[in-house]
C-alpha cells in the first residue's frame, strides 16, 4: 500500500506525521512510503534520516496525497489542503470535527475520504493509546509553561504579568496551587509533573473511580475533589494555576469554568486550557497559537495552544507514531474493513467512511445524521463500536 506523510503547514507545527521508525516499519512490511521534503525537519529528522529508513523523498504535498492511498499527518488539515485530497483515499490526523470549520466536514465528504480521528481510537477498556500518548507529553510539560506565565517578567508589558510565584516554593514560602480539572491520563500526567516540582495539587473529576485511582497512584499527597459547581467554585478561587484537562470523545467540551469563576481567581495567575482542541472547559478561553499563546483576561493568563506539545516536536512525533503505528499497519495489511474487524478501537475513531458520516456522537455535534454504518465485529467483552 501506498502511504504518505506531508509536511504540516500549520504555524510552528513542527510534528510529523511519522518518525523514521514509523516508515521503516511500514516499508519492511513491504509498503511504500512517500515524504513531503523537510516534512520531518522541525522534529530533527532529516530527509536522509528517512531515506535510510526505505521512505521515497517527494518535493510537494500535492505529490503526496496525488501518490498515498493512505495519509499520516497530526494537525486538522488546513484549506489548502482540501484541495489535495484524493477521492477515496484514507487520512489519519488529530480532526476534532465537532469544532472544526464546517469546510473540513465538506471536503471529506465531497471527496468520499475515510477520516480517522486518533483522538477518537478506543480500546474496548476505554483506553485511547493515541490520545494517550499525546497527553502523556502535554502533561509533562505543564510545569515548564506554567512556571514561565507564573514569571514576573512574561507577557505583554504593563498588561500580562504571572504573579511572581515560584511552583514548588522555598522552605518559609509556599509552592504554587495547582488545580487539575480532569483526572484522566493528561490530568494524571500533569498532576505527577507538578508534584514532582513541588507544588501543592489538587485534582477534580466527576468519576470517583478516577479520584481512587489518582489518591492510590500518588499515595494521598495529591489532594481529590468531586467535581461539582461547588468544589469547582472554591477550586478554582485558591488556584495559582489552573488546568483544564476535560475530554468527551466526539464531542465538544463543556464549559466547567464560567466567567465569574476566573474572575474570582488571583490576578496573575494561569489557565492553561488543554481542552481546547475539543473548543475549551473555560468559558474565557479562546485557541492561540505558539507564536502568540498567551493573553490576559480578567486579570489571569491564559495559555489555550491546541498544538502545544509541538513545541517538543521530536518528543511528541515518536510518541504519535508508537501508538498509531499498529492501526495503520493493520490497515496497510488488511485495507480499512479489514483492519477494523480485527481492531474494534479503530473503528470508533473512524469519523466518515468513504465520505459517509460514521460516528454517531460526531453526527450529532455536527447537527447531522449517521448516513453509514461500519461492517464490524463486536468485541469479546461486548465493548465493541456501536
Amino acid at each position: 500500500m501506498e502511504f504518505g506523510v506531508p509536511r504540516e503547514v500549520r504555524d510552528l507545527e513542527m510534528r510529523v506525521g511519522l518518525a523514521p521508525s514509523g516508515v521503516l516499519s511500514l516499508t519492511k512490511a513491504g509498503h511504500r512510503v512517500y515524504l513531503e521534503s523537510k516534512a520531518g525537519s522541525g522534529a530533527g529528522f532529516s530527509d536522509e534520516d528517512y531515506r535510510a529508513a526505505g521512505g521515497k523523498i517527494v518535493y510537494t504535498a500535492a505529490e503526496v496525497y496525488g501518490r498515498a492511498d493512505v495519509v499520516a499527518k497530526l494537525s486538522r488539515p488546513t484549506e489548502t489542503e482540501h484541495q489535495l485530497f484524493r477521492p477515496g483515499q484514507t487520512i489519519f490526523s488529530f480532526l476534532h470535527l465537532p469544532v472544526a470549520s464546517s469546510d473540513l466536514f465538506m471536503a471529506l465528504a465531497e471527496r468520499e475520504i475515510t477520516a480517522v480521528a486518533y483522538e477518537m481510537i478506543e480500546d474496548d477498556n476505554g483506553d485511547m493509546p493515541v490520545l494517550v500518548s499525546a497527553s502523556q507529553v502535554a502533561g509533562r510539560l505543564a510545569p515548564t509553561i506554567a512556571g514561565q506565565l507564573l514569571r514576573s517578567d512574561r507577557g505583554i508589558p504593563g498588561q500580562k504579568q504571572g504573579r511572581g510565584i515560584l511552583l514548588g516554593g522555598i522552605p518559609g514560602v509556599p509552592p504554587a496551587a495547582v488545580v487539575i480539572i480532569g483526572g484522566g491520563t493528561l490530568g494524571v500526567s500533569a498532576a505527577g509533573a507538578f508534584m514532582g516540582m513541588g507544588a501543592e495539587v489538587t485534582v477534580l473529576d466527576r468519576n470517583l473511580k478516577k479520584l481512587q485511582y489518582v489518591d492510590e497512584r500518588f499515595n494521598g499527597r495529591v489532594t481529590t475533589m468531586f467535581a461539582n459547581s461547588y468544589n469547582l467554585q472554591r477550586a478554582v478561587k485558591f488556584a495559582d494555576v489552573l488546568v483544564g484537562a476535560v475530554l468527551i470523545p466526539g464531542q465538544r467540551a463543556p464549559i466547567l469554568v464560567t466567567r465569574d469563576m476566573v474572575k474570582s481567581m488571583r490576578a496573575g495567575s494561569v489557565i492553561i486550557d488543554f481542552s481546547i482542541d475539543e473548543g475549551g472547559c473555560v468559558e474565557t478561553s479562546r485557541p492561540t497559537t505558539l507564536r502568540d499563546p498567551a493573553y490576559m483576561l480578567e486579570g489571569v493568563v491564559h495559555y489555550c495552544v491546541p498544538n502545544m506539545t509541538s513545541v517538543v516536536a521530536r518528543t511528541a512525533s515518536y510518541a504519535i507514531t508508537n501508538a498509531a503505528l499498529p492501526y495503520l499497519r493493520s490497515v496497510g495489511e488488511f485495507g480499512v474493513i479489514g483492519a477494523i474487524q480485527r481492531e474494534p478501537a479503530l473503528a470508533r475513531g473512524i469519523n466518515l467512511y468513504q465520505g459517509n458520516l460514521t460516528n454517531p456522537d460526531v453526527a450529532a455535534a455536527l447537527g447531522r445524521k449517521v448516513t453509514a454504518n461500519l461492517p464490524i465485529v463486536e468485541s469479546k467483552n461486548n465493548g465493541g463500536a456501536s
